[in-house]
């Protein structure tokens, strides 16, 4: 690990070393044109820091890398489960149901949560994989999801509320019944009921742009 953290730290000061020199040079640049500042986008942010010491950085590093008592509980969710995804095509649409399995798994050192779901779609094979992280310095989930009724990967973010143990997550998806890549806005509620039993909600827009339910997902613990 440590050899790792060494590596990265090396890594980051590199890349400061050579945009300190790009700045060098760009002043030396500034000062024989008048060109320099004008070919800088407008929207440009500054990128600069202060570099920490060696020993900062060391222990930045270490805590970045280290599982956290959040990964302890996403581990706590690993195992063998059965499903059944409700999913709904349009406001007051009748409902399609299907069963499954879902299978969690801790992956690289207990840093990131693996889950393999299969199940039927419309009388067809469905897998869908997803991985779930945590990330320690911003303090948030980020979710990763691809199946094999598509060919995209959808990435959604969000923060964990303890008082009703659920995690809140938002991003974008294609929609691929308007075929032209278009995206829509998704958002995703997944709730601890207890400690054999999880719900997840999907929520995306009406035809009229409105937020409805999606999908609802139950997953109960084989035991």
């Amino acid at each position: 690990m440590k050899r790792i953290l060494f590596a990265c730290m090396a890594t980051a000061m590199i890349a400061t070393a050579c945009n300190n020199e790009t700045k060098n040079t760009d002043a030396t640049k500034d000062s024989n044109s008048t060109v320099v500042e004008k070919d800088k986008p407008a929207d440009a942010k500054d990128q600069s820091y202060t570099m920490p010491d060696s020993a900062t950085m060391m222990k930045n590093w270490e805590a970045y890398a280290t599982p956290s008592d959040v990964h302890k509980m996403m581990a706590s969710w690993d195992g063998n489960w059965t499903s059944e995804s409700t999913m709904w095509h349009a406001p007051g649409a009748p409902p399609q149901v299907s069963k499954g399995t879902t299978v969690n798994k801790m992956i690289m050192g207990g840093r990131y949560q693996e889950s393999i779901h299969k199940s039927e779609m419309m009388g067809m094979p469905f897998e869908g994989r997803s991985t779930v992280a945590y990330d320690n310095a911003r303090k948030e989930f980020i979710t990763t999801w691809v199946d094999n009724v598509g060919t995209g990967l959808m990435v959604m973010r969000g923060k964990w509320d303890d008082a009703s143990k659920s995690m809140n997550l938002s991003g974008t998806c294609v929609d691929p019944s308007a075929g032209n890549g278009r995206e829509m806005n998704v958002r995703e509620v997944f709730r601890i009921v207890d400690d054999n039993n999880q719900v997840m909600e999907m929520y995306g827009p009406a035809p009229d742009g409105k937020e409805f339910k999606m999908m609802e997902l139950k997953l109960t613990r084989k035991k």
